[in-house]
């Protein structure tokens, strides 16, 4: 059965009509469209009713009139239905690189014509959301427009994605093709100026996609470059540039051969790999090898998608756009993602990252160590999953992390928790939690399912307690915790200094925001379970002998929140880590060396400033690491006490007094969950690593590690 590729292509050099909720009609009036699908019309074809789409069926562009369009959108919406499952089985369904092929080679049949752009079927269901932020994709040296296509499903459920496709015979100039971008934004910020434009642009889209931002300024702009083509004249494409057309048919079969090994990987490379990730199976390597000498079947396509003048026309257009792009860096203002692939063999990209970052004031950047040039075509890659890490995906012109947050797929939890799984097996944490009547159970079934729910505990050492904590409240009870995080997590200083915004990616993934009261409020409004620590920066970065000591602000700050909302505050403690590490130079320490006291002094001064009308400890928000030296590892235990229920207490909890009442019991419900944890730890007989080892050898490696009695 044949696959669908993409919905309705629109011709680039007509004047573009774009409406949401508009399409024409065969009389050539606008009619409703029951998708709400954003059209870009021709004038050309307006009056006739009829617009180039692709056939389902056959994947080649045919005309349509409206009705058939409408017919077809009616069957895509009931064939294609997006919601959250649809990622959690993307491991499934996403498409690989034997299907850019052959797409491509439907594509390409018959194709003339100026530039233009087209919606994936596969990205239908942004229609059932009117606030998804456009999205175009500028493809690179192929020009067909395919190069996110292992990307189209999760993408198309939180953007609208239109991609650009650059007919094989096309020689539109740099300009053309500017022209044409720049048309298609400014009409989409007439349409919505609230809500960003999302460029991602690989190699030669890459440079596009920056000439533009730095034409448009004032335009709100994402930008998403791969590899971008910038440093073209550092790379061996410019090798090509001198061999006349007329030269290069000799050439041409090593050269095509060569960029279908990029794209296609080392078959072996990619076995081994499986093999390491532990996806080894008796086939692995002999399916990889046959899916090597399937995709060398694919050099005629690969061949009529850049025949030698075509090639030739796209490296002119390369080194084009390239010093283009590079002569006005200084004006490009667009916040901007740059994605490095460490195995681009055509381009040096991860130095090119490092120097486009320093040059641009709104950059970062994210390494692919293993990547090859063709980054959204490798395993591996999930385009959505990094622009959620980089905290980069919003619907208007700043960022809500609230209404903004994608939840995270079943795959990327357990990413997530594969990530901290060493400090999980190595530790053996115990989670205990309350039951409403009182009793302690191990797991976490006495926490409340219902939001609003506030976690409200002690930060250990550096807060290492909330890296595996989080990830298993989703996968025992699928609760996804909000954290309250420092703002350090979301915001850096450009010159560095501080932990590089790549390390706390798992937090923006698994939903982490910073702290401020609009955001708490948000949170505990909408019903979510919210991970607090009172103590903040000054518990985690604590002193010599102060493991298990809060530093909790005098008066409350979050009682008559949950109250208004009639959350309910789950007192938690969590002990184990003097059985970790131990602090040898502390805060206290360093402050009196000097070269260490004007690091800490800097760094501290550039980020933002926490409780400034705080006094006490608590205040003392100094940005440093303490130096500890690791032990024989011991085992962290979590308990979760009883919930304190605040429903019908709105009134009540108004009186600063009552509600400062309630903040001490608090407070007082922590410190008792600690000290439960550190009398009840002496007796568990498997609170050594090695006992819980002998354990693990006799009963197998999965088998839970018992604890002490309850």
């Amino acid at each position: 059965m044949t696959t669908a590729v993409g919905a309705c292509v629109f011709s680039a050099d007509s004047s573009l009509a774009f409406r949401r909720d508009m399409t024409p009609s065969s009389s050539g009036n606008a009619k409703r469209n029951p998708m709400s699908k954003r059209l870009a019309v021709p004038t050309a074809t307006a009056t006739t009713g009829k617009i180039e789409t692709t056939s389902k069926t056959m994947r080649s562009f045919v005309e349509k009139n409206s009705s058939e369009l409408e017919a077809d959108t009616k069957q895509r919406i009931k064939l294609e239905k997006y919601s959250s499952e649809s990622a959690e089985q993307e491991g499934n369904s996403r498409k690989w690189l034997k299907d850019y092929f052959d797409e491509a080679k439907d594509m390409i049949k018959s194709d003339g014509g100026p530039p233009r752009w087209f919606s994936p079927l596969e990205c239908g269901s942004h229609n059932r959301n009117s606030r998804s932020p456009l999205l175009l994709f500028l493809p690179g040296i192929d020009g067909v427009g395919l190069g996110l296509i292992r990307q189209h499903q999760r993408l198309g459920e939180i953007f609208d994605v239109w991609c650009l496709h650059i007919p094989v015979t096309d020689r539109t100039s740099f300009s053309g093709l500017l022209k044409l971008i720049e048309r298609t934004i400014r009409s989409e910020n007439c349409r919505s100026s609230s809500r960003p434009v999302y460029l991602v642009g690989e190699s030669l889209g890459a440079c596009l996609a920056l000439a533009v931002a730095a034409r448009n300024p004032d335009m709100d702009l994402v930008l998403i470059l791969a590899n971008p083509a910038t440093s073209f004249r550092k790379s061996l494409l410019q090798t090509i540039m001198p061999i006349p057309v007329e030269l290069m048919s000799g050439q041409m079969p090593l050269t095509l051969s060569y960029l279908l090994s990029l794209m296609t990987g080392d078959p072996l490379k990619m076995a081994m790999d499986s093999i390491v990730k532990g996806l080894f199976l008796q086939s692995t390597i002999q399916e990889r090898l046959q899916d090597f000498v399937a995709m060398s079947s694919y050099l005629p396509v690969l061949a009529n998608i850049l025949p030698k003048e075509t090639l030739l026309w796209k490296l002119e257009l390369l080194k084009s756009a390239s010093a283009y792009a590079n002569a006005r860096l200084d004006a490009v203002k667009a916040q901007t993602l740059i994605l490095c692939s460490g195995r681009d063999q055509l381009l040096p990209s991860e130095e090119e990252g490092d120097r486009l970052c320093r040059a641009l004031p709104n950059c970062q950047t994210r390494r692919f160590g293993g990547g090859g040039h063709f980054l959204f075509l490798e395993d591996g890659v999930d385009l959505v999953t990094t622009i959620k890490g980089a905290g980069y995906y919003r619907r208007g012109r700043i960022v809500d992390y609230v209404s903004d947050f994608i939840p995270p797929t079943t795959i990327e939890v357990n990413k997530v928790y594969e990530e901290y799984r060493w400090m999980v097996d190595l530790t053996s944490s115990v989670m205990l939690s309350t039951l409403p009547d009182g009793k302690i159970v191990r797991g976490l079934s006495g926490i409340p399912s219902e939001g609003p729910v506030l976690l409200v505990g002690n930060h250990m050492l550096l807060g290492l307690e909330a890296l595996p904590m989080v990830p298993t409240f989703m996968i025992e009870r699928n609760i996804l915790v909000r954290a309250i995080a420092h703002p350090m997590v979301f915001f850096n200083a450009k010159d560095g200094g501080l932990p590089d915004l790549v390390t706390y990616d798992t937090f923006r993934i698994m939903g982490s925001v910073p702290v401020s009261a609009i955001n708490f409020y948000k949170l505990v409004s909408s019903k979510a379970h919210v991970l607090l620590y009172p103590g903040g920066v000054r518990e985690a970065f604590h002193r010599k002998g102060e493991e298990y000591k809060l530093f909790w602000p005098e008066s409350s700050e979050f009682v008559r929140v949950a109250a208004a909302f009639g959350a309910k505050i789950v007192p938690f403690g969590v002990v184990g880590e003097d059985d970790l590490a131990q602090i040898v130079v502390d805060y206290n320490d360093q402050m009196k060396i000097p070269y260490l006291r004007s690091r800490i002094e800097e760094q501290t001064e550039k980020v933002v400033s926490l409780r400034t009308d705080t006094g006490g400890e608590v205040a003392n928000q100094a940005m440093h690491v303490p130096f500890y030296i690791p032990k024989v590892p011991g085992r962290l235990y979590y308990y979760f006490g009883k919930p304190i229920e605040t429903k019908g207490r709105k009134q009540e909890l108004r009186d600063k007094k009552k509600a400062q009442e309630l903040y001490l019991q608090v407070k007082s419900e922590v410190e008792k969950c600690i000290a439960y944890l550190k009398e009840k730890r002496e007796s568990d007989p498997y609170r050594n690593i090695l006992s819980r080892l002998i354990h693990q050898s006799a009963h197998g490696l999965t088998s839970q590690i018992p604890t002490f009695e309850l």
